[in-house]
């Protein structure tokens, strides 16, 4: 048919290829409370804290730690791997997008072939006669164009649901840079408090060890017991096992950092710094809603059910019948020299449709599964709401309690001080026996150590409450993914 004719009919299918099968996209509905049942009398978030104010670990004002946090998005192994699958996820994008256009194919061939009859070929070939064989040759160059016109979208579909999937990638990413970092802020924050625990039984056994000599002296002079002696050995020794435990693990955590670094252990050391002070940020809690822009594994949920909504209209599509518009021309000829003269010429142009007529349910049963998957999809991002829900009221519980239990503990440190002063003065003045000190001085040492633990488990849990708040990330930034 002359390409004239064939116009008309093309302009008619473009037309339909605007016609796409399946749901449209509309983000299921999340059960998301008005306010955090814990966050009375906590600081509301204000416009000024949606601005910008630099990565979520600068609050703490923490210089080292804001030069380690920096490195997990460049060494960290995980964080690696996720960028990889993100970039393999843009890359089915772009191939996704290219099966919606045209395709060109160029196809150059030269053959010599043979058989045993000694007819004459056709009128564009060469041939010889050997032994009672033709042997004949011939050459081809052509070009064929093709063009799925997408009738019913499900290429479109196709690609929706890849650019879906690629930015539920980009979100995964986000998501594991974010724990990679909460994990190593975590780590750093209990270290630098067991440097502080360490230094307080490093005071503790020199103390310790002052008493043992003046008792030693004082058992010498006949002047102390054997009993005060052997106790005053025993809070020695067992002060010094516990601090020897406390080296461990500061060892294990310190390992565990260059872990997150991506770096061996043998190549990392982070110096002890006894005088450490940490300083806890505020951090505004912000409205429920919030969350489904903040917290990055929420807006991966979300991106997969977009997906998997994309998915039914890729099998839907199936139903209706594919249409494929070819063209193709060039030359053959049996000799090279006249490969490119117009009697070699040659070209076709048609479409192609091509569609199921009977498959025994296998169309509807595909369909039937892809909406499964969304529904399966859509449970998942729900759990995945309320999850992140029940993390920060966990998290805001714990920082209410922590706070006024500090202050308890901190006044039990100073009633623990005052308590063992006063038995040495008594046990110096001969009023008590040893063991009573004793006793007090492992009070004070157990009491201000319990201090220095919760003020630990404060900074990790500021760190965990900032995590479940989705530290400084927004989904807006799933726009520049594919």
């Amino acid at each position: 048919m002359p390409l004239p004719r064939l116009l008309p009919p093309l302009l008619l299918l473009t037309l339909l290829a605007g016609c796409t099968v399946g749901p449209d996209y509309q983000r299921p509905s999340a059960p998301v409370s008005t306010q955090f049942k814990e966050a009375a009398g906590w600081k509301a978030a204000s416009p000024r804290d949606d601005q910008a104010k630099g990565a979520w670990w600068q609050r703490y004002d923490d210089p080292q730690l804001s030069a380690l946090l920096a490195q997990v998005e460049v060494s960290n192994q995980n964080v690696a791997q996720y960028q990889a699958l993100y970039r393999q996820a843009r890359a089915l994008v772009r191939e996704s997008r290219a099966e919606t256009l045209p395709s060109a194919t160029l196809d150059a061939k030269a053959t010599r072939s043979e058989n045993g009859s000694s007819s004459s070929g056709s009128s564009n070939s060469s041939s010889s006669t050997a032994g009672g064989a033709t042997v004949r040759n011939a050459e081809s160059l052509s070009l064929g164009l093709s063009w799925d016109l997408d009738l019913w979208g499900k290429l479109r579909r196709t690609l929706e649901e890849d650019r879906a999937s690629a930015q539920a990638s980009a979100a995964e990413l986000a998501n594991a840079t974010l724990s990679a970092q909460a994990e190593l802020a975590q780590d750093y924050f209990q270290l630098r408090v067991l440097d502080r625990r360490l230094a307080l039984y490093d005071q503790t056994l020199a103390d310790y060890r002052r008493y043992l000599a003046v008792i030693q002296n004082k058992y010498d002079e006949q002047l102390a017991s054997r009993a005060d002696l052997a106790q005053a050995r025993t809070q020695l020794e067992s002060a010094d096992a516990n601090r020897l435990a406390l080296t461990t693990q500061r060892a294990q955590l310190e390992h565990a950092i260059a872990l997150l670094l991506g770096k061996p252990p043998a190549d990392f050391t982070l110096a002890v710094d006894p005088r450490w002070q940490a300083r806890l940020p505020e951090i505004p809690a912000g409205l429920p809603t919030e969350l489904l822009e903040r917290r990055p594994d929420i807006a991966q949920a979300e991106r997969q059910v977009a997906a998997a909504n994309a998915a039914i209209g890729v099998a839907t599509a199936a139903y209706y019948p594919d249409l494929t518009l070819s063209a193709s021309g060039g030359y053959q000829s049996s000799l090279l020299g006249e490969l490119f003269k117009t009697p070699s010429r040659f070209w076709s142009l048609g479409p192609t449709l091509s569609g199921t007529l009977f498959d025994f349910g296998a169309t509807r049963a595909g369909v039937d599964q892809a909406r499964a998957a969304y529904d399966a999809k859509v449970a998942s991002y729900r759990q995945t709401v309320l999850t992140a829900l029940g993390e920060v009221e966990d998290d805001l519980v714990a920082l209410h309690v922590l706070g006024p239990e500090l202050a308890a503990q901190r006044r039990a440190v100073a009633a623990a001080r005052d308590s063992a002063s006063v038995t040495r003065d008594q046990y110096e003045a001969g009023i008590i026996d040893y063991l009573d000190v004793a006793t007090t001085q492992a009070t004070q040492l157990s009491q201000e150590q319990s201090l220095l633990q919760l003020e630990s488990s404060q900074l990790v849990t500021s760190v965990q409450l900032q995590m479940a708040l989705g530290g400084d990330w927004q989904a807006a930034r799933l726009a520049d993914a594919p």
